[in-house]
Order: structure tokens, then C-alpha cells, then sequence
């Protein structure tokens, strides 16, 4: 589950998101959580499709994924403990590892659930940017107890959404692999972040 993360991240450039000074209505309640479900279902169709190898199954997993993860905003949260002594060329660096790193780390943990059935539960409003907590219960495939997902969004410049968090069994992917990476850089170093990430990519 350590490995897992983030969203999960650095994945592209900083957009300009420019974001409603108010919390989310009903309507736009409503709208994140049909989002939630679309790409679920459609996470979920790539993943049954026994027709594709294990290996492009995920590799189609992992576009759907870079389409709907704000992978820039989630890699910044990630090391902003550290943020203000990198150079340019170290964010830079860490920018362009970001994205395969985080794609993967969500691929990886949502891959166990490719049987699972998800249900929304119910949809919270998050601060004064219109972000959306939508709750949600995944099925265990193996017949265990339901698991709780709460996946973080925010409304995008586009008119659709993105991913900003996955909380998943009561464990926040993003703080989990924000300690993960505070604890490595401390302990070996930013760069080798950087290149342990490009090697997880």
C-alpha cells in the first residue's frame, strides 16, 4: 500500500486552474460523482477485457488514469516540504518523472479491484475551490467485507474533472507517499528520489 501513491503523481506541466470561490452545489455535487462512476466503469471494462494481456490491460489503464489525475498538482503536494531548496533542474527532473511514477501507483492499487463492484455512497462538498469528496464502497472480489474509497476532485478548466486524492480502507494515498518521500530524501537525498522514481516509471 506504500508503494502505491499518488495519485497517484508529477505527472505534466502546472495548468492555470482557475477554480470557483465557492463550495460545490447540489448540481456540481451531483456532476463529480457521475465522474467518479464513469471512470470507474470504465476502469473496470478495460480491466475485465480478458481479450487484452495482463500487460496493455494496464497500459490502458494507465492513459485513462493520466487523463483524469491532476498529476502536477498531486507531485508539488508530494514534496512541498522540500520544494524550496530544489533548483530548476531538479524540478524540472522531478516534473518529468512524475507522471509514469503516479499513473503506476494508482494502476497498481485500483488493479487488484478489476472484479470489484463500486458503489457511490454519497457526495461531501471540500473547501471554497468546488472540490468534491465522493464516497464511495468497493467490493471485495473475494467476498471480504466492502472497502471505502474516497476519491478527492476538483473541477477543471475543461468543463470535466480531475483526481486530487484517493483514500482507500481509511489510507490517504497522498500523505502516505508524502511521508514515503520525506523519509527518502531524507535519508538518501532528493536526486535519488528523482531516480528511484524514473526507475519505478
Amino acid at each position: 500500500m506504500r508503494a502505491v501513491a499518488v495519485v497517484a503523481a508529477g505527472l505534466l506541466c502546472t495548468l492555470p486552474v482557475a477554480l470557483p470561490a465557492q463550495p460545490a452545489s447540489p448540481e456540481r455535487r451531483a456532476e463529480a460523482a457521475e465522474f467518479v462512476r464513469r471512470l470507474s466503469d470504465e476502469t473496470f471494462a478495460i480491466l475485465r477485457n480478458r481479450s487484452l494481456s495482463r500487460d496493455e490491460a494496464k497500459r490502458r489503464f494507465r492513459d485513462l488514469l493520466r487523463a483524469n489525475v491532476a498529476v502536477d498538482q498531486v507531485g508539488m503536494r508530494l514534496i512541498r516540504r522540500h520544494r524550496a531548496g530544489l533548483s530548476p533542474q531538479q524540478l524540472a527532473a522531478y516534473r518529468a518523472a512524475l507522471p509514469d511514477f503516479i499513473v503506476n501507483t494508482y494502476a497498481d492499487r485500483l488493479y487488484d479491484f478489476a472484479d470489484s463492484r463500486l458503489v457511490v455512497v454519497r457526495q461531501i462538498p471540500r473547501g471554497s475551490q468546488g472540490d468534491v469528496d465522493v464516497v464511495t464502497r468497493v467490493s471485495d472480489p473475494k467476498g471480504g467485507k466492502p472497502i471505502e474509497a474516497i476519491w478527492l476532485v476538483r473541477p477543471w478548466p475543461d468543463g470535466g474533472w480531475r483526481i486530487l486524492n484517493l483514500t482507500v480502507g481509511g489510507v490517504n494515498i497522498a500523505l502516505t507517499q508524502e511521508a514515503d518521500f520525506d523519509s527518502y530524501i531524507r535519508q538518501h537525498g532528493f536526486d535519488a528520489l528523482v531516480d528511484f522514481m524514473r526507475r519505478r516509471g
